[in-house]
């Protein structure tokens, strides 16, 4: 237990930042892997984009988690479920969704909103693994739309059921932020990580290159 977060933040001071979060869920290594191979390609000093969007990036939240292959952290909490939401309730069918003792209760959710309160952000992009689709919190459906003309994922501000305690709650509910959760498809026989990578790999950097993401969009 207690394996370390890493965490970059960009030299670039602002009043608000640009938050790159993968691994919620530690069984979740499509969603990391995606998040990895842009953060080496925004991380490359020929792009200089790290220059141009003040950003944080959280590589892998859920260290324990991603460490031992399972969806929940290293005391069965599910961490998209333990965000101090409005919405946060003890109430779960399935051990997989445990929200935790009370909000807030986990040391990786604690970690992550003490980093909220130093460097607040503007926009949030969460990257997952589940099937593909681009959800989105807050006023973002025409970024969702612009990468979904890339890899053709289906685009929705809702995934059928309730989230409570989630990321998308907290961010659009205490702290005015939308949320962009990335999901993506899970590894088999038929599909690679580097051909999962190679389905988003030229939308995000398109992404990433336009004026979309800017600040004063937001």
């Amino acid at each position: 237990m207690g394996d370390k977060i890493e965490l970059w933040k960009a030299l670039k001071k602002s009043p608000r930042y640009l938050y790159l979060i993968g691994g919620f869920h530690g069984d979740e290594v499509e969603g990391v892997y995606v998040l990895n191979q842009l953060f080496k390609w925004l991380s490359n000093e020929d792009q200089g984009l790290e220059m141009n969007l003040p950003m944080v990036v959280i590589p892998i939240l859920n260290t324990d988690g991603y460490r031992m292959g399972t969806r929940c952290n290293a005391t069965g909490v599910d961490l998209n479920r333990n965000l101090p939401a409005k919405n946060w309730s003890e109430s779960h069918q399935d051990a997989k969704y445990h929200p935790g003792k009370k909000a807030g209760s986990e040391s990786e959710t604690s970690y992550l909103v003490k980093r909220f309160k130093k460097w607040p952000p503007y926009l949030v992009m969460s990257f997952h693994s589940w099937k593909p689709m681009i959800n989105y919190d807050g006023n973002l459906q025409v970024v969702a739309e612009y990468l979904s003309t890339y890899n053709q994922y289906p685009v929705c501000d809702d995934v059928g059921y309730e989230t409570p305690g989630s990321l998308g709650s907290y961010c659009a509910e205490s702290l005015n932020v939308p949320v962009l959760t990335l999901e993506y498809p899970r590894i088999s026989k038929d599909l690679s990580l580097a051909e999962i990578w190679n389905q988003n790999e030229e939308g995000l950097k398109e992404l990433f290159m336009s004026n979309l993401l800017a600040p004063h969009n937001f």
